[in-house]
């Protein structure tokens, strides 16, 4: 070693000697500190034992409680024994139960079939029904608690607690008394007293310890009026805890070595436990701290083996660098290997992103480790590294569990699992989805299984559409027959029928009823009319439409029936709108049929909103055109009846007020001018209509006026 390392050495060395003593020096300057967290960290421990101690003792009140809740309702004895059998089956802590009346006489007693004989001794029962009495003079709800049953099982564990119930609608009330293993209670209190250097002090109901406590606590609690001056520290935290305070008691070296804590201060944290609606328990956690002297050495000792580490590491690190020159060419090999299995995976990376089907890896655990392009752009950007449930956040939890069942049973059976073409909100919409679980090497866990998305939402819709075609192909030939066998006759009745006004004159009894036979006639005939529009394949003349121009005149056509129905209809339309290819007439059919329906879902008052704007291709291929919505803020469809809204003489409207061939005919219009239609409504919250209309390649436009 030259000169410039034994100093660089030497220097370490000094500055290590330094940190150390400066860290000795903290510590010991500290040690206050040190005391003051370590007492509040045993007072946390010990209100946290605490706390689940009450809940366990606060769920036992409320089981009691509602015991007397059963007693209180009507019933027979048989019935109210039946439940209260059924309690003890489902409390098991609870091992008898006796019920008085309000008179204090017994009405019944239940015995745990799983508890030991001793608790059916006379005693037992004896001291069940002494403190059922007692809990007569109190209020209903309220909780009493006995001494120890030393009859019913040795410890301080077997408890009578006892509660008086309401009078019912039969009976004038009573009260109840159940013997009570409190043992499971206290078990939080139990596992906190696993640490060696922790001792326990539990103080009952009635202010005597309980055995549970630790031994030497145990025998000064009972010697502490006649040596007090003893141990003050350790009187004044008992008269504390019976008084049910919360707090912490340092003791001093001396009384802690004479408790059987340990050579060196202690610290006591208590607090009491509270029973709802009843008595409380006073516990304390003593623990020494003879353990922060230990760490204070421990810490000096690592300090001085720090700076030896360091020492010895750098005599490693010369003999790793004459190592690591040798082991140079095996790493450029390994690199070259590396780089050949990087390309390969680059290349299946690009196969894998160019298949137009969605397909992700998981791991063996469950967590997605790639993705394609396909899906990527469906699922949030933290998808890789977290789990299905979290990159599907907007599919329900039903449809990841099957999802995740689909993996599992993959993974366990071998083989490649399907869900064929089922509706799934995957992305938050449904839409149907063919779905393939493939299992792959079990010696990778990186790439478990790989599930493969297929889109058939699109395939569906065509399918959709198709039967929708042939079922309106259907409804015109339909159509065509009803009118052509039922237009003649109508035209025969209703020419008689006129012929029978005039005969009788407008004066006749008998001219009211058959002017109402000709009124239904004109109405068949119109309904008539109106399917033979539907079934005629009518050729469509397009030109240039100005939309701002005939949405204005539709709008003042309606003034009269908007007024009437008290609806406020908006117009919002911008003025560089290129025109609309269209047939003037069927375009503005098209825009009455839906306002009007819109004023008819609206109460009076509400609001009928039509806007238009000019949609741009965001990507190729992508739909371009005028965007033309109809909005209401009416009563809504409901979800069932979405999917049926263009279908022929489906209607929402009362009997008489519609022939269900309005939105039909819209439909139809929109198609044949090579547009499409969208619907889209919330029960309660309105309904849009969205019409994507394509517009004129030419320059010039046509202004339109209605």
């Amino acid at each position: 070693m030259n000169r410039n390392a034994a100093v660089s050495v030497l220097l370490l060395c000094i500055a290590l000697a330094s940190v150390v003593v400066g860290v000795v020096h903290l510590i010991r300057r500290d040690r206050a500190a040190l005391v003051e967290q370590f007492a509040a960290e045993r007072t946390a421990q010990v209100d946290a034992a605490a706390r689940e101690v009450s809940d366990a003792l606060d769920d036992a009140a409320d089981d009691l409680r509602f015991a007397g809740e059963l007693l209180s309702r009507p019933g027979s004895v048989t019935e109210h024994r039946r439940e209260l059998l059924a309690l003890l089956e489902v409390v098991g802590q609870f091992k008898a139960i006796v019920v008085l009346d309000a008179l204090g006489q017994s009405r019944f007693t239940i015995v745990d079939r799983r508890a030991g004989s001793a608790v059916t001794r006379g005693a037992v029962s004896t001291s069940l029904t002494e403190k059922a009495r007692e809990a007569l003079t109190r209020a209903p709800g309220d909780i009493l608690t006995s001494l120890p049953v030393a009859a019913a099982a040795p410890g301080d564990w077997y408890r009578i607690f006892a509660t008086a119930y309401a009078p019912g609608e039969d009976g004038p009330g009573g009260a109840l008394a159940v013997l009570v293993d409190t043992e499971a209670f206290f078990a939080p209190l139990k596992l906190v007293t696993t640490q060696p250097e922790v001792r326990l002090l539990l103080i009952g109901t009635h202010g005597l310890p309980i055995r549970a406590s630790a031994p030497t606590l145990l025998e000064w609690v009972n010697r502490v009026d006649l040596a007090s001056d003893a141990v003050p520290g350790f009187a004044t935290l008992l008269r504390r805890l019976r008084a049910g305070e919360r707090g912490t008691v340092r003791l001093p070296e001396g009384e802690a070595a004479l408790l059987g804590l340990g050579a060196a201060d202690a610290i006591a944290a208590y607090t009491p436990v509270r029973m709802r609606g009843g008595p409380f328990w006073g516990v304390a956690l003593f623990a020494s701290t003879e353990e922060l002297r230990a760490h204070e050495r421990g810490v000096i000792l690592r300090v001085a083996l720090g700076a030896l580490l360091v020492t010895f590491f750098l005599v490693v690190f010369g003999a790793y660098v004459i190592i690591a020159s040798r082991r140079a060419l095996a790493l450029q090999e390994s690199r070259r290997h590396a780089d050949q299995l990087a390309h390969l995976h680059e290349k299946t990376q690009k196969i894998l992103d160019n298949i137009p089907t969605g397909v992700l890896a998981l791991s063996a655990d469950g967590h997605i480790t790639a993705v394609n392009q396909a899906l990527r752009e469906r699922l949030p950007p933290t998808a890789v590294g977290a789990s299905l449930r979290e990159s599907f956040p907007d599919a329900p939890a039903a449809v990841v569990d099957r999802l995740e069942s689909l993996v599992k049973e993959a993974c366990a059976t071998e083989r490649v699992l399907s869900l064929h073409g089922e509706p799934l909100p995957l992305f938050g919409a449904e839409g149907q989805y063919r779905i393939h679980a493939v299992p792959l090497e079990r010696h990778d866990a990186e790439v478990r299984v790989l599930l493969v998305v297929e889109d058939l939402s699109d395939v569906h819709a065509l399918e959709s559409q198709l039967l929708r075609a042939e079922k309106l192909a259907t409804v015109g030939i339909l159509a065509a027959g009803i009118a052509h066998e039922i237009g003649t006759p109508l035209g025969v009745v209703r020419g008689r029928a006129e012929y029978v006004v005039g005969k009788l004159g407008a004066q006749h009894p008998q001219a009211a009823g058959i002017q109402v036979i000709i009124e239904q006639i004109d109405r068949v005939s119109r309904t008539i009319r109106q399917l033979l529009d539907f079934s005629r394949v009518q050729p469509v003349a397009v030109r240039g439409v100005a939309l701002g121009a005939l949405l204005h005149g539709a709008q003042e056509l309606l003034h009269g029936e908007v007024e009437r129905r008290r609806v406020r209809l908006e117009v919002e339309v911008p003025e560089e709108l290129p025109p609309l290819l269209a047939e003037p007439d069927q375009l503005q059919q098209v825009v009455l049929n839906l306002v009007l329906n819109a004023c008819d879902a609206c109460e009076p008052g509400g609001t009928v909103r039509l806007a238009a704007r000019l949609e741009a291709p965001g990507t190729p291929g992508a739909w371009s055109g005028v965007r033309l919505t109809v909005r209401d803020d009416g009563c809504g469809i409901p979800p069932g009846s979405l999917n049926r809204v263009f279908d022929p003489f489906f209607t929402t409207k009362k009997r008489g007020q519609g022939t269900g061939l309005g939105l039909t005919m819209v439909a139809q219009i929109v198609r044949n001018h090579g547009g499409r239609i969208e619907l889209e409504s919330e029960p309660g919250q309105g309904t849009c209509v969205t019409l994507w209309w394509p517009v004129t390649p030419a320059p010039s436009e046509e202004r339109h006026a209605v």
